[in-house]
């Protein structure tokens, strides 16, 4: 699980403080109904852990406590999977905060969320949906067998409800990664191409298209060590760090909340094991601490975050610059 971890750690990177926290990421487990090749959570049908309704309870708590925070941002795996999902959702929307939910699209279509779509609707909740390509075959060749097909039979069936239509006040955002080791293509341009081909061939809109690096963690990760291409890959991140992206990295304005409450930096963090940490080493729990008393403290950083900051940079809301 964390193999590459003894080489990022070797790579030196820029010191970085947080500023105010304004979001609150929380990862509610790592089952999902999809095993993607480019997963830096290493997600999959056969993951148990989930966050359970204590800890959902204390999510909504710190929601209530920390005002500052005005979005809630839902990923896992697949978020929508959680028992307490919808729950956490409905509780966001009374406390006034926005919420964003990480979807896969082919969840739409499972047995039991047949609602699922017309619920997000009605809760008015931000959709950021995964589309590493508009092809069919660069689709299914890095997402599964049947994947496209279902993905673009959820984007309309969210155009559907209003999504990425204009002044319907649902947002509908998708998701580009690149197939391999390489970094991703200019945001604007390529959110240009996905409107047109999906637009005129398919009959699908969205409203923006974020381009996000691929981490060299997790089962990405360990598919670059089997080919002998791990080192190349960060050389080619190292090599394309640019230091104006650093103040805007979304670690420094956001908090990663793991499955058992835990807290991290960001989601890659999570991933490595790499906790946010009391002045004694010990990790800090969700429980136990306000965003305000974690402002100005040093972020925990390692070789994976050049894939933030290289090139055009990328981040949880697309490229950076």
């Amino acid at each position: 699980m964390l193999a590459t971890l003894p080489l990022l750690r070797k790579t030196a990177f820029p010191a970085l403080q947080r500023a105010r926290i304004d979001t609150l990421q929380v990862n509610l487990g790592y089952r999902c109904n999809q095993t993607c090749l480019h997963c830096h959570v290493n997600a999959g049908p056969n993951r148990t852990e989930e966050m359970d309704s204590e800890t959902v309870d204390l999510v909504i708590d710190f929601l209530a406590a920390n005002p500052g925070i005005k979005t809630l941002d839902l990923t896992g795996g697949a978020p929508e999977l959680n028992p307490h999902f919808r729950r956490l959702v409905s509780a966001a929307n009374a406390n006034e905060v926005r919420v964003i939910d990480r979807c896969n699209l082919t969840i739409l279509s499972e047995p039991g969320q047949e609602d699922l779509a017309t619920f997000l609707a009605e809760h008015k909740v931000d959709i950021v949906a995964s589309l590493p390509c508009y092809l069919e075959d660069n689709v299914n060749a890095q997402r599964g067998k049947g994947v496209f097909d279902a993905s673009i039979a959820g984007l309309k069936m969210l155009n559907a409800l209003g999504y990425g239509r204009p002044d319907s006040g649902l947002v509908l955002n998708l998701v580009y990664n690149p197939q391999g080791p390489s970094l991703p293509p200019a945001q604007t341009e390529l959110e240009r191409a996905y409107k047109t081909h999906l637009g005129e061939q398919l009959g699908v809109v969205f409203n923006e298209l974020f381009t996000l690096a691929n981490m060299p963690i997790q089962r990405f990760g360990s598919t670059l060590l089997s080919h002998g291409r791990f080192n190349e890959y960060m050389r080619l991140l190292q090599s394309a760090h640019r230091d104006e992206n650093l103040p805007g990295v979304m670690c420094r304005s956001q908090l990663s909340v793991d499955w058992r409450g835990h807290l991290f930096d960001c989601d890659f963090n999570q991933m490595l094991d790499l906790p946010v940490t009391a002045r004694d080493g010990r990790p800090l729990h969700l429980s136990e601490i306000s965003a305000a008393q974690l402002e100005g403290g040093d972020i925990v950083v390692a070789g994976h975050c050049y894939g933030c900051t290289a090139g055009q940079g990328s981040s949880c809301g697309g490229a950076l610059g």
